[in-house]
């Protein structure tokens, strides 16, 4: 039985661990803080799994201590300062992703991000790789009340656009990605690629497709052409 779907127009991507590579710059901060607190620095293996949770999940990894402790919000601000100051210090496009880029504009189709990562982060960083005047849109982890898993952030994507949900397809590398773009009507795609950790179960998460690295994006697309 062949399944007609509209054809796709826009392509979304997550931020962090699915369209640029930001670990890097994440983790430096991350054990910075680590060191002038009298801490030994984390393996980044260990930090690179947990980068697309935030850094709430960061913070809590690198000092084994919740939200609730006191000394959370200060170290959990001096690492975002931190990090505000290195944003792309090493971060860039995943390798094959400028391609995927070019290619997606040179069909004529549009892209954007929708990250839950705040707007003062998000958009110095994409202003930085050269990309804020290439997207669409850029929807932040505050530029509405609702957050990723929650459609309202993919939906004004759309709106942004000038795309309905059913001509969009998301990419990213969480679970809640999938969640979210399900919800709000997109075909989504799991970035394996990203910042997934060993016990992650992408092939349960009920995306269209897992993609091995960026090139597989295009091999998607090809297949999925109107």
């Amino acid at each position: 039985m062949v399944i007609n779907r509209p054809a796709l127009r826009t392509v979304l991507f997550d931020l962090d661990g699915t369209l640029v590579d930001t670990a890097p710059d994440i983790a430096a901060a991350l054990n910075r803080v680590l060191i002038e607190q009298g801490q030994p620095a984390l393996a980044y293996e260990r930090i690179r799994p947990v980068v697309s949770h935030g850094s709430t999940a960061l913070i809590e990894l690198a000092f084994g201590i919740a939200a609730t402790d006191p000394a959370f919000i200060p170290l959990r601000d001096r690492f975002l300062n931190l990090y505000r100051d290195n944003l792309a210090s090493a971060s860039d496009l995943f390798l094959g992703m400028a391609e995927v880029l070019a290619t997606i504009e040179a069909r004529g189709m549009r892209w954007g991000v929708v990250t839950n990562k705040p707007a003062w982060l998000t958009e110095p960083l994409l202003e930085q790789l050269g990309l804020s005047a290439r997207c669409a849109c850029i929807i932040s982890g505050d530029t509405i009340e609702q957050r990723k898993p929650h459609p309202a952030p993919m939906l004004l994507a759309c709106e942004r656009s000038g795309c309905e949900p059913g001509h969009c397809v998301y990419i990213g590398d969480a679970q809640r990605d999938v969640q979210a773009g399900k919800n709000a009507g997109m075909q989504t795609l799991v970035a394996l690629f990203g910042y997934l950790a060993e016990d992650d179960t992408p092939e349960t998460w009920g995306a269209d497709a897992l993609l091995e690295n960026p090139a597989a994006v295009l091999a998607w697309l090809d297949q999925n052409a109107d």
